[in-house]
């Protein structure tokens, strides 16, 4: 268990790696397309309206494709009160079991997001700014990045029954509040 734990780990962080990356891709798409938007607006008088709801698209993928980086670091929501102050079994039961609750969640939303995305497509709907744009793949991005972060949440699960934290967990040190 240990070495498939491992392997898991790996794999899990490379693919996420890489999603982040796209995720850092979208979040300059964003900032790009913001800027042109308002320059077109305030200085051309050309507003253009389809910007903002692309805006929104990138802001869709930004968020699915990061979180499973978040998660597989440890940065994803959690108690962090609880992990950071507890060490051994304790705060490997409380990484576990959220792991094991994420876990749940990115079922979830992959059965639901599969689900949206089946009606949409079933349906034919297209975006209202951009009458061409078929709004079922901006919606996949929603089950994409909960397999994604199903992955990590395995993986970190594994890591979890070989008896170990999953990596890219660090102990953090306390904070004083009052310095």
């Amino acid at each position: 268990m240990p070495g498939l734990a491992t392997s898991l780990e790996r794999f899990a962080a490379r693919v996420s790696r890489i999603a982040q990356a796209l995720a850092g891709l979208a979040c300059l798409g964003c900032l790009g397309l913001v800027c042109w938007a308002v320059a077109l607006r305030y200085f051309l008088n050309r507003p253009q309206a389809w910007s903002d709801e692309v805006v929104g698209w990138l802001v869709v993928a930004m968020v699915m494709l990061a979180v499973s980086e978040a998660q597989r670091r440890g940065e994803n929501i959690g108690v962090d009160w609880l992990v950071d102050r507890w060490t051994g079994a304790r705060r490997r039961a409380v990484i576990g079991f959220g792991a094991l609750s994420v876990l749940v969640v990115a079922i979830v939303l992959i059965v639901e997001g599969g689900k949206m995305v089946d009606e949409t497509l079933s349906w034919g709907i297209k975006s209202n700014a951009l009458p061409d744009a078929p709004l079922w793949a901006i919606q996949a991005l929603i089950p994409f990045g909960a397999a994604l972060l199903l992955l990590v949440a395995i993986a970190q699960v594994a890591a979890w029954f070989a008896g170990r934290e999953p990596e890219g967990y660090e102990q953090k040190p306390e904070i004083d509040s009052h310095e």
